[in-house]
């Protein structure tokens, strides 16, 4: 008797073999922080205090040396983006093995690498800037493509084609 995978089977291997990638990539976010940290958008990230602050004449205004530099859009450090990011992708691992989760699961992991879309860009266009390196370029433009089929193997758990 031949052996045969229902659709249900490969779904939830499918679903483990996710979670399992974003395990790694969540450990990843606190063992090498170092690793993600250009993938966080400066326009993002607060900075306590401005680059070459500390360079300052001591006899500047103190003040001016201690207020931050940050964007509209930057709540967090970029310490604290790489570390909920990690927690994200932890919460989605585990969403993903519970089937009553997985659905929502599935989605809200396809909308977060969407979102880390935007990062990627970013740091693909440092890395081609004048102050990038070779090395940066190299890792760069192979990270940003790299989420395409992230997001669509995502997209595929939450049963978006199917109507599952």
């Amino acid at each position: 008797m031949p052996f045969s995978w229902s659709a249900r089977t490969t779904q939830t291997i499918s679903a483990a073999a996710m979670s399992a990638l974003l395990l790694v990539s969540a450990r990843k976010h606190f063992q090498q922080p170092e690793f993600f940290a250009p993938v966080v958008p400066d326009y993002l990230c607060r900075e306590d205090y401005a680059v070459g602050d500390a360079e300052l004449d001591v006899r500047q205004d103190k003040a001016k040396a201690a207020a931050p530099r940050n964007g509209a859009l930057a709540v967090m450090s970029r310490e604290e983006w790489i570390a909920v990011s990690g927690l994200l992708e932890a919460a989605a691992a585990v969403g993903l093995l519970i089937p009553a989760t997985r659905k929502a699961a599935a989605r809200g992991t396809a909308l977060m690498f969407t979102a880390f879309l935007a990062g990627h860009v970013d740091a693909l266009r440092r890395a081609y800037s004048p102050a990038g390196t070779a090395s940066a370029r190299r890792i760069h433009t192979v990270r940003l493509p790299l989420q395409i089929p992230l997001i669509l193997w995502a997209w595929s758990l939450a049963g978006a084609k199917r109507g599952v």
